[in-house]
């Protein structure tokens, strides 16, 4: 069963580059964007990714805690967020858990490589409710970050 939006968005709890342990429903009380994206250090993820970290005041602006999640590890992200200097965590699903939750992981991905977390973006509400749903098959697209922005300034 695919999520879709009005559903409560599935809760998980993941490690950020720091060893930090995240968990979704801790920030309930403002929105937040869930970002799946599916390898550190590629082309199509850094630019994603530098696009949201240059963009970071307009989600604050718009009370939205910004968390992106890969299958890498904990220390590569952080070697990743330090190069691209991420201002916004970095969570390994490395055991694909949440990826799976949301519905977005690749049965196979380039290479041959199975279980790569498929670009998408989820908006969660202060509540815990989807407010919108982009799950991309094709990993050489970008989610619709004006759509996004849209739902967010809605909330």
């Amino acid at each position: 069963m695919s999520l879709q939006t009005g559903m409560k968005a599935p809760d998980f709890t993941l490690p950020d580059t720091e060893k930090n342990m995240t968990t979704l429903s801790d920030f309930r009380g403002q929105n937040v964007l869930v970002l799946f994206f599916p390898l550190a250090f590629t082309g199509v993820c850094t630019k994603e990714l530098c696009a949201t970290r240059d963009d970071i005041a307009r989600y604050q602006e718009l009370n939205t805690q910004v968390l992106a999640i890969s299958v890498d590890s904990p220390f590569s992200l952080g070697k990743f967020k330090e190069e691209q200097q991420l201002n916004f965590p970095l969570l390994s699903d490395f055991n694909r858990e949440a990826a799976r939750a949301y519905g977005a992981l690749y049965d196979e991905f380039v290479l041959g490589m199975k279980g790569v977390a498929k670009r998408s973006a989820f908006v969660v509400d202060k509540d815990g409710v989807l407010r919108y749903v982009e799950v991309l098959e094709n990993a050489g697209e970008l989610p619709d970050f004006e759509a996004i922005k849209e739902t967010l300034g809605g909330l």
